[in-house]
């Protein structure tokens, strides 16, 4: 598709300045067929890849047409997570720099409400935010729509699919009817289609390729596995490919957050990303994230259409997902604004029909891999390590240390040699101690390279075991265990039958405890028992008696009173 420049769209200059400061070249191909549509005054549904520039599409209209005198709102953009809306927010902050008077704001759950609301009374021109914020304040009564000019749904389809659909019938009533709408998708569902007839009139179609075909910069491949190597396999892969930049989507959130502290643990700068985090928590990996502060990300797919950093490497799948749209949503992290990218999913034998769901609708054949050794990935760890060194040794940067340099020689028979230990110190990891020696501090100490103090329990003598006969000596441990009740038994029932004092088995006989007599039987009694079944049975009450309680409360004494009010029959 030819485009023009921006210069030939019809933009003011306010914009044209913004736009080259921002960097564009020259405009996308949603970009050319959707931004003259949009400031002539009609609806436009637009149905484009992700990552092909659908927010400068839409947005660059929506500044244009904004009244900066009229201190209300004129422009609303809806959007289904909190992400995508602040992003929506910042791309319109930059377009608008150079036109005077137009402000922006993002509304999002998460957010504290005053901030919302002064953004609000200062009369904020363009609203970016989510569909369940927007109703709140609309419920409130903080937002008024009867100045709304345009109305942009932003991931229509995906809004549908996180259940927004009567937030967004519900918004669209009440907005004017003489408005401008717009719907944006990187699919086109047959409910996204039901939902642009009934809100839009006579829109302009603009239907680009959607496919992972239109994505040719994308390398797309996957490695077979087993079910409980996932986690071990992608470390491997992450070694071999040499991966500094990346995001890794989970399924599950538990799975999310597994997969992030491993990765921690290997050594990466990894954080997680998911609907159970705080709002400020969110902003705040989102944040170290474009400012590569991470290496990996590892997200969910609610955050998969919030993420819009433009030089992400690769995008690997740690799960298939079950809908093959949210795999063209997943894979459209990477390769944007022109740049190539890489697309790895694990899968399982159990998953093959996914997989087979998804090369159906992208039509493009994913390439198999073969998952690295973990001694390849060893040795690319080394080659790594060594280039690396060689890097920064050109380089000049770094700090010398004399001392410890002159140790290791002198420890070693060669330079060659410290230079291996080294090596093998970066590149293997450290072996667990065995499980046999864990009790003995010595052998403990010899596993973990530590010169630990031995407990002053460590050299007790064993606490001498009881002889045994052979013949019990051989016999298992329940057959001892019960001969050895059956013999106490009789002996004690010997005893008893003696008429000599009973003992515990295995004491002395003249160390058995006796028992002293108690009062009843030093005067020959009998000793009273004490049980409910031998107490004596209580009197039968006698007519007119009163009955007898347990409490003395004031309800009891009321009732006794009604009681001996009453007459007695004495016939």
């Amino acid at each position: 598709m030819v485009t023009s420049p921006f210069s030939a769209l019809g933009l003011s200059d306010e914009i044209l300045k913004a736009v080259e400061q921002m960097g564009f070249q020259e405009p996308s191909a949603i970009q050319s067929a959707t931004i003259p549509a949009l400031l002539s005054g009609r609806d436009v549904a637009g149905l484009s890849r992700t990552g092909s520039g659908k927010t400068a599409a839409f947005a660059i209209p929506a500044v244009q047409c904004v009244d900066p005198k009229l201190k209300k709102p004129q422009v609303l953009i809806l959007c289904p997570t909190r992400e995508l809306a602040v992003q929506v927010a910042g791309e319109v902050a930059k377009l608008s720099a150079f036109k005077r008077g137009v402000t922006e704001l993002a509304i999002y759950g998460g957010s504290s409400y005053g901030a919302q609301y002064r953004g609000l009374e200062e009369g904020a021109q363009i609203i970016a935010g989510t569909p369940g914020r927007i109703m709140d304040h609309l419920d409130r009564g903080s937002l008024k729509l009867e100045h709304i000019r345009m109305v942009i749904m932003d991931e229509a389809d995906r809004m549908l699919d996180m259940g927004f659909r009567d937030d967004m019938a519900a918004i669209l009533s009440q907005a004017p009817e003489e408005r401008q709408t717009a719907f944006f998708s990187a699919t086109m569902p047959s409910s996204v289609e039901h939902l642009i007839k009934s809100y839009t009139k006579t829109p302009q179609w603009v239907k680009l390729e959607t496919r992972a075909e239109a994505a040719p910069d994308i390398d797309q491949c996957y490695y077979e596995i087993s079910h409980g190597s996932r986690i071990g396999a992608l470390c491997r892969v992450l070694e071999s490919t040499s991966m500094r930049f990346g995001i890794i989507f989970c399924s599950t959130k538990n799975a999310v957050d597994g997969v992030t502290e491993h990765l921690i643990q290997e050594g990466y700068q990894a954080d997680r990303l998911h609907g159970d985090m705080s709002q400020a928590m969110r902003e705040r990996v989102m944040r170290r994230f474009r400012e590569h502060k991470l290496e990996f990300l590892v997200a969910t797919d609610v955050a998969a259409r919030g993420i819009d950093v433009d030089d992400v490497e690769a995008v690997i799948n740690y799960d298939l997902p079950r809908d093959a749209e949210d795999y063209v949503h997943r894979i459209g992290r990477t390769g944007r604004a022109g740049r190539s990218g890489k697309a790895i999913s694990f899968i399982t034998a159990r998953e093959f029909w996914l997989l087979d769901r998804i090369q159906r609708m992208t039509r493009i054949r994913i390439r198999r891999e073969r998952v690295p050794t973990p001694l390849e990935a060893a040795k690319h760890r080394s080659e790594a390590l060594v280039s690396s060194a060689v890097a920064l040794a050109e380089s000049g940067t770094f700090s010398a240390n004399p001392s410890g340099v002159q140790t290791l020689l002198a420890a070693t028979r060669s330079p060659e040699v410290a230079i291996e230990v080294l090596l093998h110190m970066l590149t293997h990891r450290k072996k667990a101690a065995p499980k046999n020696d864990a009790h003995e501090p010595q052998a403990r100490a010899q596993a973990l390279g530590d010169s630990l103090t031995p407990h002053p329990r460590a050299n007790r003598p064993e606490r001498p075991q009881p002889r045994r006969s052979d013949a019990e000596a051989h016999r298992s441990p329940s057959h001892r265990k019960a001969s050895t009740a059956n013999h106490g038994l009789q002996e004690r029932t010997e005893r008893r039958t003696d008429g000599r004092p009973e003992r515990r088995f295995g004491a002395p006989l003249s160390e058995s405890p006796r028992k002293e007599k108690t009062h009843y039987e030093s005067k020959g009694e009998r000793t009273p028992s004490f049980s409910r079944a031998a107490q004596p049975s209580r009197p039968p009450r006698k007519l007119g008696e009163k009955k007898w309680t347990k409490t003395s409360s004031p309800v009891a004494k009321a009732s006794e009173k009604r009681q001996a009010r009453k007459p007695v029959n004495r016939a």
